[in-house]
């Protein structure tokens, strides 16, 4: 696991960052209540931030089909149903949702805060090709006089954050797990997809779908743990499916499955107590006395 940024309270990993903006007004993506539940655990808006990158997302890096036939030994044999020449296009969507953080990051640490929460990632077209990554949140300062080296990032909205830090735990940044896998159409998923076939489990579909989901959770917790996390809360978790012409069969189909998940890594701050268990229960009887 990489080395655990934050050792004591959620600013307390030494370093320092920019000193706060001074004069003028902030500004915040906070509600009423989110700021309340953000300064009622010590930390102050320093103003809203905002990450954008617009990657061009046409290279797949895919070549042939993920069920043609290739030759081993001197023999025909079939390749594996699984893809795997999606990493060009896994690498750009990961680091354009990194670049898009590190300049919200930068932001932050310019008007003096020490991490970003309610952070909400936006994916869209943009209007001359490629895909535009914006993240958008609101920048907060501790106050303490000691800072993080970097600031933190969070999805978690203010009422959330501050359970997160009443509970012992602190955020250390925004984690992504992301995985892409396609499948050929082979003669036994097209027999069970036949109006013959009746109901029964297309178990070449399930396979593609649990697959690709297992490795975009593997990420997720790989990433996690970089960010010196213990753990993750997801955010979000995306699957979409896409059906595309075989390249190597035109008679054929092929399935392509894309999992994202979002979600925020935390890690404890101290070594706090086990909190004490719930008080007794006042027990009423409503039975009207005789």
């Amino acid at each position: 696991m990489a080395h655990r940024r934050h050792a004591g309270l959620p600013a307390a990993s030494g370093g320092a960052t920019a000193e706060p903006r001074s004069g003028g007004t902030w500004d915040s993506t906070l509600s009423a209540e989110e700021f309340a539940a953000v300064m009622g655990v010590g930390f102050e808006p320093v103003g809203h931030v905002l990450g954008t990158a617009v990657f061009d997302d046409a290279y797949t890096g895919l070549g042939g089909c993920p069920g043609a036939w290739s030759v081993t030994d001197g023999r025909k044999v079939p390749s594996s149903a699984w893809a795997a020449s999606y990493a060009p296009l896994v690498r750009t969507m990961r680091a354009a949702r990194r670049l898009a953080v590190a300049r919200a990051v930068a932001e932050c640490g310019a008007l003096g805060g020490d991490g970003i929460v309610g952070v909400k990632l936006r994916v869209g077209e943009f209007p001359a090709g490629g895909l535009e990554f914006t993240v958008l949140g609101t920048g907060v300062r501790a106050r303490s006089r000691i800072r993080p080296r970097v600031p933190f990032t969070s999805h978690l909205t203010g009422q959330d954050f501050a359970k997160l830090l009443h509970a012992g735990w602190v955020p250390t940044g925004l984690a992504f797990g992301i995985a892409v896998e396609a499948r050929h159409d082979d003669w036994r998923t097209s027999r069970r997809t036949s109006w013959t076939a009746g109901n029964e489990e297309v178990d070449g579909y399930t396979q593609l779908l649990n697959h690709v989901r297992h490795n975009a959770r593997e990420q997720l917790a790989l990433e996690a743990a970089k960010l010196g996390g213990d753990g993750v809360v997801v955010d979000e978790a995306e699957l979409r499916v896409e059906e595309t012409e075989c390249p190597g069969f035109g008679y054929a189909r092929d399935f392509s499955a894309e999992a994202v998940f979002t979600g925020t890594a935390i890690a404890r701050f101290g070594r706090a107590e086990r909190p004490a268990a719930p008080g007794p229960l006042t027990i009423m009887r409503l039975e009207r006395e005789r």
